[in-house]
């Protein structure tokens, strides 16, 4: 997050953000042609992102099939018009049809005549535990999809490669959640009261301590909800008269907590220093539209991975344009904390930062951790102020007791706090799968988006076709797997994401290679045009070393 104040109005009460050597709208003289030059290793440049283009033809071909589905669909709404075909989608009444039309036309249209078609690809209903394989209840739709029946039938041993698991902490061991079920049994599954009121339980207190010890920052808190993590406390640090630099590509929730606070946001390209630098020099020499008086804050939102494109944030280079113009920084870590990182320590781990660099660290349990909530890190002054200011704080219930314990003893786990080694090891496992998962896919000719470090892997389908044919073969193969579109992505590159877990063995992942060789035979989509790299070798698990 990014924040530049005026002389003198900047006090230590500042929405809990303070920096004792900002000066108005201040940023150093010295002027780089190519954005800044960030003093780190060789190995943290050496990190390569994939984002090869497809083959002109396949863009082509991928509009000419929306072009296609688009015209069926005018056909098809003009058959329901004359009555020949039933509509069952939800539409306004003959007497409010003079009224300010409650759903969007062209959503609508969207609704009924593709999504309704392919809907079957998702909110698939599982019967197991979330692990690396599940169960599904098998349905069948007799209308088209617009409503679905089960058969009674179960599908078995499906391989899961669509959750956030990680580590593999969504477990049913009954070793490793004994802990759990003793918290359960004594506190019972909710605490029905905000920490503020009756709700504050010294679990809670000790999972702060975990984290603000384990991101090495001063202080840290939990929320119950991963999501209003960052829309609702966004609204408490920044608003009207302050800017908010968003990367293009963050989640939804930081979006909405951007709009809530009433600042005034501007969108840099991904991973785009070029980009973030122009704006945040048009910021602090330009001032507020109209008035040109300096910005009150100006905040800088990035996430550690981008879960739709598998891609690391710059994070030194943005750093070093904080740094260059007095800025603050808005770290998300969803879905970096505990995937990245030699000890999973997340990306500024990886990229050697110090914590203390960046100003609001957030992050998640709801993947690496086997859980659910969020917590918001950083100085003292920021998280004692976000305690009485923070609408997510103030309002919403406290975290389950059982959640909390599921938080600390995954957390222990992964620090070695339990005296054991299985959470590095679980780190390591999921470094060696992402890695032998993404240079197969390359080998195989696929075209994936993303850091070789990232364990969510993008899979370029593009066309819409394509999309919907992938899905149900892999499920006919076992394989449960995640198909994005439009409109989470761009109308041309919709894909599968798949998520690498640590609990995956390597004949899970070979099964899964095989049949997308195959199903990527059978469908054409092998797209890339780069020579396949070599085998990596199987033995070669990470490129760090062990703690000593």
């Amino acid at each position: 997050m990014t924040i530049i104040a005026a002389p003198g109005n900047l006090k230590p009460h500042l929405n809990g953000l303070k920096r004792e050597d900002s000066r108005k709208n201040a940023y150093q003289n010295g002027r780089e042609k190519h954005g800044p030059r960030v003093g780190v290793g060789s190995r943290q440049h050496s990190r390569q992102e994939a984002f090869e283009q497809p083959p002109m033809y396949v863009a082509v071909m991928t509009y000419v099939g929306y072009g296609i589905v688009t015209l069926f669909g005018y056909f098809r709404d003009f058959l329901r018009a004359v009555g020949i075909e039933k509509c069952n989608i939800a539409q306004e009444r003959e007497e409010q049809k003079d009224f300010t039309p409650l759903y969007q036309d062209f959503e609508n249209f969207y609704t009924r005549n593709l999504y309704m078609r392919v809907r079957d690809n998702w909110n698939r209903p599982i019967c197991s535990l979330p692990g690396p394989v599940f169960d599904l209840m098998e349905r069948v739709s007799d209308d088209y999809n617009w409503t679905f029946r089960f058969t009674g039938r179960t599908i078995h041993d499906v391989i899961n490669m669509g959750s956030y698991n990680y580590l593999g902490f969504a477990e049913n061991n009954a070793d490793f959640l004994k802990t759990v079920a003793d918290r359960l049994q004594q506190y019972g599954a909710g605490v029905c009261s905000t920490r503020q009121e009756s709700g504050n339980l010294k679990m809670h207190e000790e999972l702060e301590e975990l984290v603000a010890d384990f991101l090495g920052v001063e202080s840290s808190m939990t929320f119950g909800m991963g999501f209003a993590t960052n829309s609702m406390n966004i609204p408490a640090l920044v608003g009207k008269g302050c800017l908010i630099l968003s990367d293009e590509l963050n989640h939804t929730s930081l979006i909405l907590g951007a709009r809530l606070s009433g600042a005034t946001i501007r969108v840099f390209k991904h991973n785009n220093m070029l980009s973030l630098e122009k704006m945040l020099k048009e910021a602090v020499s330009s001032g507020q539209p109209r008035t040109h008086r300096p910005w009150k804050k100006i905040l800088i939102m990035v996430e550690g991975i981008y879960s739709m494109e598998g891609s690391l944030v710059q994070l030194p280079e943005i750093v070093a344009l904080k740094k260059k113009y007095k800025a603050y920084l808005y770290l998300d870590e969803a879905h970096s904390i505990g995937a990245v990182g030699p000890t999973g320590r997340g990306v500024t781990e990886l990229f050697s930062v110090n914590p203390a660099d960046v100003d609001v660290m957030m992050g998640t349990f709801t993947k690496s951790f086997g859980a659910a909530g969020g917590y918001i890190a950083g100085k003292k002054e920021l998280v004692d102020y976000l305690r009485r200011h923070s609408h997510s704080a103030v309002y919403a219930s406290a975290m389950s007791p059982a959640i909390t314990e599921q938080i600390i003893r995954a957390m222990k786990c992964i620090t070695g706090k339990d005296s054991s080694t299985e959470g590095i090891r679980r780190i390591r496992q999921l470094a060696e799968n992402t890695r032998y998962f993404r240079a197969r896919l390359k080998e195989l000719g696929f075209i994936i988006y993303g850091s070789d470090e990232s364990p969510v892997v993008p899979l370029l389908l593009y066309m819409p076709g394509k999309v919907v044919a992938f899905a149900r073969e892999m499920l006919a193969r076992k394989i449960g797997v995640v198909v994005v579109g439009f409109p989470a992505t761009p109308i041309a590159e919709a894909r599968a994401r798949f998520c690498v877990s640590a609990a995956h063995t390597r004949d899970m992942l070979d099964q899964v290679l095989h049949h997308l060789d195959e199903v990527g035979d059978g469908l054409c989509l092998k797209f890339s045009r780069r020579t396949p790299p070599s085998r990596p070798d199987p033995s070669e698990e990470t490129d760090f070393e062990p703690n000593s």
